[in-house]
């Protein structure tokens, strides 16, 4: 295992450790200055408030809509099960860059929701649904949500496949077996898919910065924008650590939560 520690110390860790240490030195020592200064702007609060509520957001729709489409998967016949399953394999191997853009076809002023809403009648005029968090919040949501249908249906299917029918033989109804069984369960499909849902969320460029544009800003833009517009290498490596530190405590309190709901 050597080789493989040295070369993720070096083309990793190293860089990792050095990126956090830029935003504490400065020309005096080792500071916390940048770190206040970011935390008390006011454009800083409203672009982590909004990374956070979309990162949860996109998570918990995940979790939802995954459990219903893993369940289904898990009990199809072996065929329909491989069918839908290359379904969501699928979306992965195309790149982000054109499925966001595919997005723009759908949301825009003369796209095919504004089309279909003004057909049936629900609105007379193209509604604004581009450049908008809930813009940003479906492109996030379909990017992500077939890491969640993966990791769950994996839990699934290592499940006993008897345990679900004796619950109900013994009267357990479904609100029972899910919370009781299949979510403690499924409890380590949960916790990868949802730290890779919300990783991938508050840290993914391509989705808020077409889908959001400058209107809907996240810290991932922001962290864009330091760089190439700013030049400001500093703030820059001071959201970087606040993305790795929202990683690692989102992880932490996912596994957290389901570990609590595995020993009640």
């Amino acid at each position: 295992m050597m080789p493989a520690m040295v070369f993720v110390g070096i083309a990793f860790l190293l860089p990792v450790v050095i990126l956090l240490t830029e935003g504490l030195r400065t020309a005096d020592g080792w500071s916390l200055a940048r770190y206040l200064t970011f935390f008390s702007d006011g454009l800083s609060q409203e672009v982590m408030l909004r990374t956070l509520r979309l990162g949860f957001g996109v998570t918990l729709a995940s979790a939802i809509i995954g459990y219903g489409i893993a369940l289904t998967i898990a009990n199809a016949s072996a065929l329909t099960r491989s069918r839908m399953t290359a379904l969501f394999i699928l979306p992965l191997m195309i790149s982000p860059v054109a499925r966001t853009y595919a997005w723009i076809v759908l949301l825009g002023r003369t796209g095919l929701i504004n089309k279909a809403l003004i057909g049936i009648g629900l609105t007379e005029e193209p509604l604004r649904l581009l450049f908008s968090e809930t813009a940003v919040f479906i492109g996030l949501l379909q990017l992500f949500l077939p890491l969640m249908v993966l990791s769950l249906t994996s839990a699934l299917e290592n499940m006993p496949s008897d345990i679900i029918p004796a619950a109900r033989i013994l009267g357990a109804n479904w609100i029972t077996i899910f919370f009781k069984l299949i979510l403690p369960l499924t409890r380590e499909g949960l916790i990868i898919g949802g730290t890779l849902v919300f990783t991938g969320a508050v840290t993914a460029y391509i989705t808020p910065a077409v889908l959001g544009g400058s209107k809907v800003l996240m810290l991932e833009t922001l962290l864009y924008q330091r760089i190439s517009i700013a030049n400001d290498v500093a703030t820059a490596s001071v959201i970087a650590a606040i993305l790795i530190a929202m990683s690692i405590v989102t992880h932490s309190l996912i596994r957290r939560l389901t570990s609590g709901k595995r020993s009640s």
